[in-house]
């Protein structure tokens, strides 16, 4: 590589590290996900999502105008083949405080769920009650996840497709017992614009082998689907993704969130004038008695 291509490439890693940290900054700041004093458990399961928020947020730290800190934690589920040293020996590299919590649901899950049966709700139960557990037993105030846009794009069309639910993931969560509150800084930040800083990182990734349930089989389709639009149409996952911040509960149709049954009609005094011209009755078969004034139909 001669030096005017290595210039050009330092160049395109920077904007993508400023575009990255300038993301996580704009998500912590508009969805007030970190305060001063946190303690931010970072969770990190080796993959390259959380190696790259807990680098955004050790670097954020340093600049912050507020003072938190990051404790890495890693849930071993006990999973064959995974590699035990490889997250340690980085947490030490890196001198930062951390904690392998080793806690075996992978025989769980297998001795409750039949075999060829998704095991994703169980698996995201136990593994959820385990953190949240874990960040009170470390005075741990927000625990960070590293899902990023297409993860919440893709779940919101995975539980439209096969819940019909419209739900996605909150970049802020409170748990329902509040006693816990995630937090999701890769939120306005692109999987694509990750696995490249990823690889500029060289962090030490350990290969996500999917497990074959249903539901990954499922997202890996609705990816695949996404993946498609942002070839013919750049943008539309952003778009997406700003949709299910910009939500009329009036234009669609739960019951719940807008009371659809009490809509009284409302004709008292003046109205604004519409948008378009009054239009003119030309022919009728319908007695003008029955209209208060049919020529401004």
């Amino acid at each position: 590589m001669n030096q005017t291509d290595t210039r050009k490439e330092s160049l395109e890693y920077n904007k993508l590290q400023k575009r990255l940290r300038r993301n996580v900054g704009n998500a912590i700041i508009d969805y007030n996900m970190i305060e001063e004093n946190d303690v931010v458990m970072a969770c990190m399961s080796g993959g390259k999502d959380s190696f790259a928020m807990l680098d955004i947020l050790l670097n954020l730290k340093k600049v912050a105008p507020i003072h938190f800190d990051v404790v890495a934690v890693n849930l071993d589920q006990k999973q064959p083949g995974f590699p035990e040293h490889i997250l340690p020996a980085y947490f030490e590299k890196l001198d930062i405080p951390y904690y392998i919590v080793d806690k075996d649901t992978y025989s769980v899950v297998r001795e409750k769920i039949p075999e060829g049966k998704t095991t994703c709700g169980l698996c995201s139960r136990l593994r959820r009650g385990t953190l949240y557990s874990f960040a009170e037993r470390i005075g741990a105030t927000k625990i960070a996840l590293g899902h990023h846009m297409d993860d919440i794009v893709e779940t919101l069309f995975l539980n439209i497709f096969h819940g019909a639910r419209m739900k996605a993931m909150p970049p802020k969560l409170r748990s329902d017992d509040g006693r816990n509150v995630v937090i999701r800084p890769l939120a306005y930040c692109r999987e694509k614009d990750l696995i490249e800083y990823s690889e500029h990182k060289a962090f030490p990734i350990i290969p996500c082998n999917l497990c074959g349930s249903q539901e990954n089989l499922q997202r890996q389709a609705i990816k695949s689907m996404l993946t498609d639009w942002d070839k013919k149409e750049p943008g539309r996952v952003e778009s997406v993704f700003k949709s299910i911040q910009n939500v009329s509960p009036s234009q669609l149709a739960d019951r719940n969130l807008f009371d659809f049954v009490n809509l009284p009609l409302d004709r008292e005094g003046d109205r604004e004038e519409y948008a378009f011209s009054e239009a003119t009755v030309s022919s009728t078969n319908i007695d003008k008695s029955m209209f208060i004034d049919v020529t401004n139909l």
